[in-house]
């Protein structure tokens, strides 16, 4: 029986379209919904185009309300009832009791070699800091922000004449590249830590 992933978006949907891709042939999952955060955004559209369902929990009606948006974001998941939930570009920082409820079962994807970078602005961070490598991370989601397990990572080469656009163009093929297959395994049950290059 094939585990069931839903992902969820905030924007293009570049990632997603890389894990939609990947779930195919004899691979353990298959994406069952692809949920955004903001109304019209590229991703839901690239979505549909794949034949998944999609929906939209608009963020902003609720202002400050994260319990409340995090409610109706939980009865949308719930309706498709996924084994695995990806976070692929979603720009919302989860509270503790949403956490909790999928505790184990979502995975994210940071711009950054973590421990290093949490937050935002990851790779302007790593130049500034004068960093020989920047990457991408694949972590299991806990309470604390960009934190829990590394299931995957891929290195790149900070090149001297480096911007934070030019260095996440190279990371991006990566990104690419390394959520699919983290994903894979973490579906047939493996979490060992996967390294690219």
């Amino acid at each position: 029986m094939s585990k069931r992933v839903a992902i969820l978006i905030s924007g293009s949907g570049s990632n997603m379209v890389s894990l939609a891709n990947s779930m195919t042939g004899d691979h353990p999952a298959r994406p069952c919904v692809v949920v955004s955060n903001v109304p019209g955004v590229a991703g839901l559209q690239k979505a549909k185009d794949l034949g998944i369902a999609t929906a939209c929990v608009d963020h902003k009606p609720f202002g400050k309300d994260r319990d409340g948006f995090e409610k109706a974001l939980s009865e949308v998941l719930r309706d498709h009832a996924p084994d695995i939930i990806c976070l692929a570009g979603f720009m919302r920082i989860l509270t503790p009791g949403f956490v909790a409820d999928w505790e184990g079962r979502m995975l994210n994807i940071h711009p950054s070699l973590l421990p290093l970078y949490k937050g935002l602005n990851t790779h302007a961070r790593a130049i500034a800091a004068g960093d020989a490598e920047a990457g991408c991370t694949i972590h299991e989601v806990t309470a604390a922000l960009d934190d829990g397990p590394i299931l995957g990572q891929a290195r790149v080469a900070v090149a001297p004449d480096d911007t934070p656009d030019t260095l996440a163009a190279r990371i991006l093929p990566w990104e690419h590249r390394l959520y699919p297959a983290v994903l894979e395994r973490f579906a047939a049950g493996d979490r060992t830590p996967l390294f690219l290059p």
